[in-house]
């Protein structure tokens, strides 16, 4: 496994790991701050390639926070391992997360977070927006800096394949590909289409991002609201008539 560093947005740097079993990107995003961010640790497995990685950008024992958006492996796995590495390092999720997940798994308490709620690292400003079922389970949220208009999207816009680190062209297209090819596999309709699906994507899209952080696939840096508008219009299409 090969795991590539690129800076997709000031102090963000996109740490992605292909895996050829899987065929698609693995990427976590660290914000380099006063206080640095980490947004998703990578499953257990791949966690040595992901502190390699931290380490060219900052020293790892000074990670403060380390985000996700719901729990699986590829997004919190490797949590407890980087508590290892990170004495001060503290999860911050939804306050489902931190209660019906993190409070057997992991090896300290986590920082639930309202929704709307800030987390100060520094510089930037991250608001948490609770995106329950969106892209899967119930303790789902996503995180947006307000200093630069980053969202970081967790699965949503996947994209097999390994992707470059940064498009400023349409990355709906080949997400709605993979969207359309995963109805026919065995991981059919992974995202639940819900009455709320196409509310919560308005209301990302009305957050103005001008970069969309991507866990599987190629980020976007420009119109990020007419990018998540298309997204969920197809969503609406493919996964709502399924």
């Amino acid at each position: 496994m090969q795991t590539d560093v690129h800076e997709i947005a000031p102090d963000l740097y996109r740490i992605s790991t292909y895996v050829d079993e899987f065929g698609i990107q693995f990427n976590q995003f660290l914000l380099r701050d006063a206080e640095p961010f980490l947004m998703h640790t990578g499953m257990r497995r791949i966690f040595p390639a992901t502190l390699d990685a931290v380490a060219r950008i900052i020293d790892p024992a000074t990670l403060r926070w380390i985000g996700y958006s719901h729990f699986e492996p590829d997004e919190c796995g490797a949590l407890n391992e980087w508590f290892g590495v990170a004495p001060h390092a503290t999860a911050v999720c939804s306050m489902v997360g931190a209660m019906v997940m993190l409070g057997d798994f992991s090896d300290r308490p986590a920082r639930p977070m309202a929704d709307d709620e800030l987390l100060e690292t520094g510089r930037h400003r991250l608001r948490f927006v609770s995106t329950p079922h969106l892209p899967h389970g119930w303790d789902a949220g996503l995180f947006f800096d307000e200093a630069d208009k980053t969202l970081f999207c967790s699965d949503l816009l996947f994209q097999p394949g390994n992707a470059k680190p940064l498009s400023e062209s349409d990355i709906v297209e080949p997400a709605v590909d993979a969207m359309r090819a995963a109805l026919e596999g065995p991981m059919a309709k992974d995202m639940p289409y819900t009455r709320d699906t196409r509310r919560l994507l308005d209301r990302l899209a009305a957050l103005k991002p001008r970069t969309l952080a991507v866990m599987h696939g190629a980020s976007f840096r420009g119109d990020g609201a007419a990018t998540l508008r298309g997204y969920a219009d197809a969503v609406d299409t493919v996964l709502g008539t399924a």
